[in-house]
């Protein structure tokens, strides 16, 4: 019998996606093709008292679309928040999700959607692809140019018992709508618009230099890269600059794509953990630790690191490869420093911790398609290089 060659891609992506100021006012006839009767809106406070749920609740009064409102979501959302949020969709007779935010109110969307197709404990779905059926629509509305939560099949929530980020993977969570409006984003303070452009530059990278990155990654990172080093400070500066804030939603959209197909590596693997333990806000998390993981994977990938610099608009033209990687981490330090990222050691973490930390991050689904295999006494190394670094 001739062997079948089994050697082929899958690309996950949502159904459809909308970029661009304005597009909000699109959703109304998104509802209509899925039939939705009511939604649970999910969001968190802050958005809700700024008046950005509104402006998406004012399209759904407007065009007679009902809901129901949860506002609970809190950063690193846990295990006890999502059995909130579910019972509250439970109680209202809802049928699909809208969620509106950043990636704590999509992660806790997402965990909805599938617990209310597939039951049991959001525990049990852990993992990768531990789901059986397709959630219930998921209208993803991102608020934040960063996270990339709307475009993946990843979708993270922190036991609290044990103090552990688990890291769901499952396309059964990807959501029907994308929608990525900057009309939204520009009243987000500075530093929220430096950690979570931090975090798509980290998606860009991880997934470039990943194990399982392809010819399609590959094109969405290298160009979300270059659009992240053309218009995040800008962002960050001013936030009503309407050119940079789209360049970031392309960006994160972009970023979100490519690791959502390729993976991630160690530089979540080890965030995740400072989130679980201390509350660490993810993009922060990431842009602290990603320079040191990267110094960490030099050996393995320093031609891809090299291609990153390119994409970073650095001239290359007389470098050797190392020279390149090295320039390119230099950048990328330089940019956090810029926008006023902190140090690991202005965080919560303690060095008496790093133990626990590392022996999880070794567990962590991000941890196996890092270019450079770690062992314990690795990653707590970086964890140490990244507390004293000045």
């Amino acid at each position: 019998m001739e062997e079948v060659n089994m050697n082929y891609k899958e690309l996950y992506q949502p159904a459809h996606t909308i970029i661009g100021k304005g597009c909000i006012q699109e959703i109304p006839r998104y509802i209509d093709t899925i039939a939705g009767n009511k939604a649970l809106v999910v969001t968190d406070e802050g958005l809700y008292k700024i008046g950005t749920v509104k402006k998406v609740t004012d399209v759904l009064d407007r065009a007679g679309k009902p809901y129901a409102l949860y506002t609970g979501v809190k950063p690193n959302p846990t295990v006890s928040l999502v059995n909130e949020a579910k019972a509250v969709y439970d109680r209202e007779g809802c049928d699909y999700l809208i969620g509106i935010g950043g990636g704590s109110p999509l992660d806790v969307s997402k965990a909805i959607s599938i617990l209310a197709k597939n039951g049991g404990n959001i525990e049990d779905y852990n993992g990768l692809d531990k789901s059986k059926k397709s959630g219930v629509p998921l209208i993803a509305i991102n608020t934040t140019a960063g996270t990339g939560s709307e475009v993946t099949r990843a979708y993270v929530v922190t036991d609290e018992v044990r103090k552990v980020k688990m890291l769901m993977v499952d396309a059964h969570c990807l959501s029907y709508l994308a929608l990525n409006d900057p009309a939204l984003m520009v009243d987000m303070p500075a530093p929220l618009t430096a950690a979570t452009g931090m975090d798509a530059l980290t998606h860009a990278i991880e997934a470039y230099v990943a194990k399982s990155h392809f010819p399609v990654t590959d094109g969405l990172a290298l160009e979300a890269i270059g659009l992240v080093a053309k218009s995040l400070q800008k962002a960050c500066e001013n936030g009503r600059d309407m050119d940079a804030r789209t360049d970031m939603c392309w960006a994160e959209y972009m970023a979100g794509l490519a690791f959502s197909n390729a993976g991630l590596g160690m530089v979540h693997a080890m965030a995740h953990q400072l989130g679980g333990f201390y509350n660490t806000p993810h993009g922060v998390a990431n842009a602290i630790l990603l320079t040191h993981v990267m110094k960490f994977n030099l050996p393995s990938c320093k031609e891809r690191y090299a291609d990153i610099a390119r994409a970073l608009k650095i001239n290359t033209a007389h470098m050797t490869p190392d020279q390149a990687a090295n320039a390119a981490i230099t950048y990328i330090e330089q940019l956090a420093e810029r926008i006023h990222i902190p140090k690991l050691s202005e965080t919560a973490f303690k060095p008496s911790d790093v133990l626990t930390l590392s022996l999880h991050a070794l567990e962590d689904t991000g941890m196996p398609e890092n270019p450079r295999e770690a062992t314990l006494v690795d990653v707590q190394k970086v964890f140490m290089d990244a507390y004293y670094a000045k």
